[in-house]
C-alpha cells in the first residue's frame, strides 16, 4: 500500500513539475512581448482646454476626450471610497491580483447570484493603458503580469490616480472630475454620497445605467454601491438610507460656449489658439486660456447692437413668418421640430393658433427636458396688435404696404418669433419679432493695451457664424478721414489751417472726370479750417488736403496705423474707399487715444499649459525691479514700454480735440448726451451701403459698423450719425456707468490758443465761434488769412487747369463720394 502511494506521489510530482514548467514557459513567453509599464510615469492623457473670461468665468471647453486631470490629493475620500467599494474594496491590501475577490466572484456566481467583476483597479489600469479589450486568456495573463509589475513600480495612490482620471464614465466624460461636471455640474468636492455612488456605478457599462433611458437600472446599481460603502464602513447606515432615498437628478453641463453672448469672441480665440499651437494641442493639450473679455461689457455690447439692428429692421416692415406648419392634435410636437436661434434666449418660437384684427393667439415652442425630449406642457400666449405695429407695414414677396389688422399680417400655422413683454403684469403678453436681415459688428478695446473687452460679430451666432468684426472687409467711409487729417497735422498743418471747400475735378484716366461731392450734394462751404472740415465731414476739402500732401504720404500713415496692409495711393482712398475691418479701425483709433503708441490688438491675456506654466502673455512690457524681495525705500518700479511711436503725441491730442468737435458740433451730436469727454467720427459710404461710428474716451474705444452682408443701400438718410452712433450711445451708457469722467490729457508743451473756429484766426473775447485750439510749440494761428487750395488747378467743372500725370493716376481706381 505504501509502495502504491509512493508510486502515485511520484507520478503526481512528475506531472506537477511538467505542468509547472509548461505554465512557467507559457508565462515567460507571454511576458516577452508585454508593453513597457514604465510609460505610466510619463502619463499625459488628453485633457480639456478651457477658455476663461478676464474675471475667471468659464467661456468654453474643447476636447476630444472631456477630461480634467486631478492629482490624487485633490480627490475627496468620499469619491475614492465609492469607487473602491464598487470596483476593488481590497485595493490597498492586495498585490495587484485579488485572489479573495476572484474566489468570492466564483462562489457568488455558482450560487446563482449577480456576476461580480474579478479585475482589480490595478488590472483595469493595465488593460486601459497598456492592453486591448479583447476577451482572451492571453490578455488576462498579460493583465495579471503587468498588474504585479505596476504594483512594484508605483504607489497605490499613483495607481488610483491613474484609474480615476482615465476611466470613461459616459456623457462624453473621461475621469471623475469631468464626470462630476457632466452629470451634476459640480466639482468633485461638492458631490454628496448619492452622487458619488452613482458615478462609481458607471465604469463597468455607463450606457447601461443612463438615467434617462434606464432609470430603474441606474437606481439599482447606485443603491448597490451605497450598500457596499456602508458594508465597508465608509459611511453609516443612516447616511446610506438617506442616500438611497434620493432620486438621481442629472443636470447635464452644456458643451461648447458657456458664457452667454460671447460666441463670436470665443470662436476668434479658438482660431487663434489653433493657429498658434495646432488643433491637437487645443483639443488634447489641457491649455488654460485667460481671455480679455469683460462679461458684463460683452452683454451690454450684444444688447446695444441687437437693439440697433432690430430698430432699423422693423422700420422696413414685416417680411413674413419663419415657416408654416400644419396644426394638428398636438401643435407643440410640430413646433418642436423647428430650430430656434439658440443664442437669443429672450426670443421664443411660437405658432399662430388664431388671429383677428386686434389680437393673435399663439402657442409657444415647448421647452426641452435635460434628456433632450420635449416637455409635455403647452403654453399659450397672445400678441396684441399694439405690440406688432411695426409689422402692419408689410414687406413680403407677395404684398407690400400698410394694412389695418393683425389678421392681415399673421395666419393660422405661421411660425414666428416672440418676446415676452416686460414691466407689465400680463403673463401671456408677447411682442412680435423677426431676425433682421441687416447685420453689423461692435468692438470695444482698451486703448493703452489693445485688449479687446467686447466683440459682437453680428445679430446672432446661431443665425450666422461669420464674424463681421474681424472677418468682414468693408469701406470705412468718413471714419477714415481722421487719419488723413492726422497725417496733415503730423506734417506741418495745424487744426486752424484753412482749406478750400469747393467743387474739384480730376481726370479719371478714361477720358472722363471724377468730381467728389459733399454728402447729399450739399453746397460747398468755401474756405474752412481743418477742424471744421472734419466736424462737418467735408469730402471736397478732404480730397484737396490729400492732394496737397500727396496720397503716398496718406497711404504710409494708414499702413503705419494698421488699417491696411497696403493702401494704393488713389485719391478716393482718402474718403475711405479702401476696405478694412471694424477690429482694425478700432485698433487705429486706439493708437490716437493712447497718445500715438502702436498696439497689438489681443483677445488673449495669457495661455498656460497643463502644468500651469505660462507659455504666452500679451503684455510684453519689461520691469526690471518688479520682483524685489523687500521694500527699502526704493522708487516705484517702472514698466519699460518699447512700443513704436506711430504718431506724435501732440498730433494725437490735436486730432482727438478735433474729433471732440464732431461730437459737440458735427455729425455725431447724438453722442453728446453721454455728458463725458468723448471724441469720435461717423462714416457713411456711397449709396449708404455701410454706416459707421467709432468713438472713444481716454480709457475705452468702441467702433460700430452696420450694413447688409451683400452690400446694398440702407436707404436715403441712413447715416452713421443716426444709425451707428445711437448704438454707441446705448453701449457706452452702460459701459461708463459708475465711472468718473476723465478728460483727455494735454501733452506737456502744447499751447492752447483762442481762435475763431471758422476762420482759424486768433480771437479775443467769447462767443459761439471762439474755441481753444491746440498748437504745437512754434506754431499758432496764422497772422493773415491764408487758404490752401484756393487756385484754379483742377478745381471746378470744366477747369482748364493742368493736373500732373501722378494726380491723374491717383484717381483711376476707387469710388469717391464717401461721407
Amino acid at each position: 500500500m505504501i509502495r502504491l502511494i509512493g508510486y502515485f506521489f511520484g507520478i503526481g510530482s512528475v506531472l506537477f513539475i511538467i505542468v509547472a514548467g509548461a505554465v512557467a514557459w507559457y508565462v515567460e513567453r507571454t511576458a516577452e512581448g508585454l508593453p513597457d509599464y514604465q510609460v505610466l510615469a510619463d502619463y499625459e492623457p488628453p485633457v480639456t482646454t478651457r477658455f476663461q473670461a478676464s474675471d475667471g468665468q468659464l467661456m468654453a471647453e474643447y476636447a476630444t476626450q472631456r477630461r480634467l486631470f486631478l492629482p490624487i490629493q485633490a480627490i475627496p475620500d468620499l469619491v475614492k471610497n465609492a469607487f473602491l467599494s464598487a470596483e476593488d474594496k481590497n485595493f490597498y491590501t492586495h498585490p495587484g491580483i485579488d485572489l479573495e475577490g476572484v474566489g468570492r466572484a466564483v462562489m457568488v456566481l455558482a450560487k446563482g447570484g449577480r456576476m461580480q467583476g474579478a479585475s482589480t483597479i490595478t488590472q483595469q489600469v493595465a488593460k486601459n493603458f497598456l492592453l486591448t479589450n479583447e476577451r482572451t486568456l492571453d490578455r488576462k495573463i498579460k493583465e495579471a503580469i503587468l498588474s504585479l509589475r505596476i504594483e512594484q513600480a508605483y504607489s497605490k495612490d499613483k495607481i488610483l490616480e491613474l484609474y480615476l482620471n482615465e476611466i470613461y464614465l459616459g456623457m462624453g466624460s473621461y475621469g471623475i472630475a469631468a464626470a462630476a461636471l457632466a452629470y451634476f455640474d459640480k466639482s468633485v468636492t461638492e458631490l454628496n454620497v448619492a452622487e458619488a455612488a452613482y458615478l462609481a456605478a458607471l465604469p463597468k457599462a455607463p450606457e447601461n445605467y443612463n438615467p434617462f433611458r434606464d432609470y430603474d437600472r441606474a437606481i439599482d446599481r447606485r443603491n448597490w454601491v451605497i450598500a457596499q460603502m456602508a458594508a465597508n464602513g465608509f459611511i453609516t447606515e443612516e447616511e446610506a438610507t438617506t442616500a438611497r432615498d434620493k432620486p438621481i437628478e442629472v443636470k447635464p453641463r452644456p458643451s461648447g460656449t458657456y458664457l452667454a453672448s460671447s460666441e463670436y469672441f470665443t470662436e476668434d480665440v479658438r482660431r487663434e489658439i489653433v493657429q498658434r499651437y495646432g488643433s491637437k494641442t487645443l483639443y488634447e493639450g489641457g491649455l488654460s486660456v485667460r481671455t480679455t473679455l469683460d462679461p458684463a461689457m460683452q452683454r451690454e455690447a450684444r444688447a446695444a447692437l441687437q437693439h440697433g439692428l432690430i430698430k432699423y429692421d422693423e422700420q422696413r416692415g414685416y417680411r413674413g413668418p419663419v415657416t408654416s406648419i400644419d396644426i394638428g392634435s398636438d401643435w407643440g410636437a410640430e413646433l418642436g421640430k423647428v430650430d430656434a436661434l439658440s443664442d437669443v434666449p429672450e426670443w421664443r418660437l411660437a405658432v399662430v393658433l388664431e388671429a383677428n384684427a386686434d389680437r393673435v393667439s399663439i402657442g409657444l415652442q415647448p421647452h426641452r427636458a435635460v434628456s433632450g425630449a420635449l416637455e409635455s406642457e403647452r403654453e399659450i400666449g397672445t400678441i396684441d396688435v399694439s405690440d406688432m405695429k411695426w409689422a402692419l407695414t408689410l414687406n413680403t414677396k407677395d404684398k407690400k404696404g400698410r394694412v389695418r389688422g393683425a389678421d392681415d399680417v399673421l395666419s393660422r400655422g405661421d411660425v414666428v418669433y416672440v418676446e415676452k413683454k416686460s414691466g407689465e403684469g400680463d403673463a401671456e403678453g408677447y411682442m412680435l419679432r423677426q431676425p433682421p436681415k441687416v447685420q453689423g459688428a461692435l468692438v470695444a478695446m482698451e486703448p493703452e493695451t489693445g485688449r479687446v473687452r467686447a466683440m459682437v460679430g453680428g445679430f446672432s451666432y446661431g443665425q450666422s457664424e461669420f464674424n463681421r468684426a474681424s472677418q468682414a472687409y468693408r469701406q470705412p467711409g468718413s471714419s477714415f478721414k481722421p487719419f488723413v487729417y492726422a497725417t496733415a497735422l503730423d506734417n506741418g498743418y495745424t487744426p486752424a489751417s484753412v482749406i478750400m471747400d469747393a467743387p474739384i475735378s480730376f481726370p479719371d484716366g478714361n477720358g472722363g472726370t471724377w468730381s467728389p461731392s459733399n454728402y447729399g450734394n450739399e453746397g460747398s462751404a468755401g474756405p474752412s479750417t481743418l477742424r471744421r472740415g472734419i466736424e462737418q465731414s467735408r469730402n471736397q476739402m478732404t480730397v484737396r488736403l490729400a492732394h496737397d500732401m500727396g496720397m503716398d504720404l496718406v497711404a504710409q500713415y494708414a499702413e503705419r496705423f494698421g488699417i491696411y496692409d497696403h493702401l494704393k495711393p488713389y485719391l478716393p482712398m482718402a474718403l475711405g474707399a479702401g476696405e478694412t475691418t471694424v477690429l482694425r479701425m478700432v485698433t487705429a483709433y486706439s493708437v490716437i487715444a493712447n497718445g500715438g503708441r502702436s498696439i497689438e490688438p489681443s483677445l488673449i491675456d495669457r495661455v498656460q499649459d497643463r502644468y500651469g506654466r505660462t507659455i504666452y502673455k500679451h503684455d510684453q512690457r519689461f520691469c526690471a525691479d518688479c520682483n524685489s524681495r523687500a521694500y527699502d525705500g526704493q522708487a516705484e518700479p517702472q514698466l519699460v514700454d518699447e512700443r513704436d511711436q506711430v504718431l506724435d503725441p501732440m498730433t494725437a491730442y490735436q486730432i482727438t480735440s478735433m474729433m471732440e468737435g464732431v461730437v459737440q458740433r458735427g455729425t455725431a451730436t447724438v453722442v453728446k448726451q453721454l455728458g463725458v469727454p468723448i471724441a469720435g467720427k461717423t462714416g457713411t459710404t456711397n449709396d449708404e451701403k455701410d454706416v459707421w461710428f467709432i468713438g472713444f474716451t481716454p480709457d475705452l474705444v468702441c467702433g460700430i459698423y452696420i450694413g447688409y452682408d451683400n452690400p446694398a443701400p440702407l436707404g436715403r438718410g441712413v447715416v452713421g450719425g443716426n444709425t451707428s452712433a445711437p448704438v454707441f450711445v446705448d453701449f457706452m451708457k452702460e459701459a461708463l456707468k459708475g465711472k468718473k469722467p476723465v478728460d483727455f490729457k494735454v501733452p506737456e508743451g502744447m499751447e492752447l490758443i483762442a481762435v475763431n473756429r471758422k476762420t482759424g484766426m486768433r480771437a479775443s473775447g467769447q462767443g459761439s465761434d471762439v474755441i481753444m485750439e491746440a498748437f504745437k510749440p512754434g506754431t499758432g494761428p496764422a497772422d493773415s488769412y491764408q487758404v490752401i487750395g484756393d487756385d484754379e488747378i483742377a478745381s471746378g467743372p470744366g477747369s482748364t487747369g493742368q493736373v500732373s500725370k501722378q494726380a491723374e493716376q491717383a484717381i483711376t481706381q476707387g469710388a469717391g463720394g464717401l461721407f
